[in-house]
């Protein structure tokens, strides 16, 4: 039997070496992710708008991997492309948000000990969806997860009270979602390569992340500010009544809404009120 070769022996080290410091690099940066969250939460930013700022800086990097993983490739067929939408949507759009609104009720060490529980969850799926029969050692396993879950819960219950429940669940989901990313991509992963799905899959979260941002929060606001910016208070605020009107409208038209006369009355009031303030001001 021949003995390996000098190259491949004095590679094989450096690989490991560098595969671990990767995964040391990842497993920090994963967990240095929650306490910048909750810095973001006690300074008064709330959830979403962390996870909208975190997509929209990742959002550029994935769409260059994106397009490099996908410069020799073959097109994705249509049932590839269904999948990679139902994969981003649970693993990177759905988990990240249950995990950030959760970090609002939990301590970072509570919710890392939850998230930790994915392999025993994507265990669990086996069990339920592929039918298979989890060992004793797998089983004992899940035993010890599940317990020091459940001690370190006990703990954060006595000191915080019911809102630890609540984001325990927020992130037992983001768990749940993760795991059921990972149950899926495991035969998607294999056709497509595991750069171009991971790119796919998060350019897709950050999409829906920041669509979600969008129907959430007040964009509007920004746009009248802009407005303000470059035609001046009085002119924006003049124009600004098209809300009621706009509003009166929409009530009527998509909700059918009743309009009477005292209603009609007070509105037109209330314009001519608004409109000869501002042209007082000016």
């Amino acid at each position: 039997m021949s003995s390996p070769s000098p190259r491949i022996a004095t590679a094989s080290p450096r690989i490991a070496l560098g595969g671990i410091g990767l995964a040391a690099v990842g497993a920090i940066a994963a967990s240095g992710k929650a306490i910048i969250v909750k810095l973001g939460l006690r300074h008064g930013v709330d959830a979403t708008t962390l996870l909208a700022l975190r997509m929209l800086m990742a959002l550029p990097l994935f769409l260059l991997m994106a397009l490099w993983s996908a410069r020799r490739a073959e097109p994705l067929s249509w049932a590839d492309r269904a999948r990679v939408l139902w994969l981003g949507f649970t693993g990177y759009y759905l988990s990240s948000l249950l995990d950030f609104q959760g970090l609002q009720y939990i301590s970072v060490t509570l919710e890392r000990l939850i998230l930790y529980l994915n392999p025993t969850l994507v265990l669990l799926i086996n069990v339920l969806l592929a039918r298979q029969r989890p060992g004793r050692w797998q089983v004992a396993a899940l035993v010890l997860s599940y317990l020091g879950v459940l001690l370190a819960f006990g703990h954060d219950l006595q000191r915080e009270g019911g809102q630890i429940i609540v984001g325990s669940l927020l992130v037992l989901g983001s768990a749940i979602s993760y795991a059921l990313y990972l149950f899926g991509s495991g035969q998607v992963v294999a056709r497509i390569g595991a750069v171009r799905l991971t790119a796919y899959a998060s350019c897709v979260a950050g999409v829906l992340v920041l669509l979600h941002f969008a129907i959430t929060h007040p964009l509007p606001l920004l746009a009248i500010m802009l407005a303000v910016q470059r035609v001046g208070s009085s002119l924006a605020a003049q124009v600004g009544m098209l809300g009621p009107v706009s509003t009166i409208v929409m009530s009527l038209w998509l909700l059918d809404e009743p309009m009477g006369p005292a209603q009609i009355a007070g509105t037109v009031l209330v314009l001519i009120g608004v409109l000869l303030v501002t042209r007082l001001r000016r």
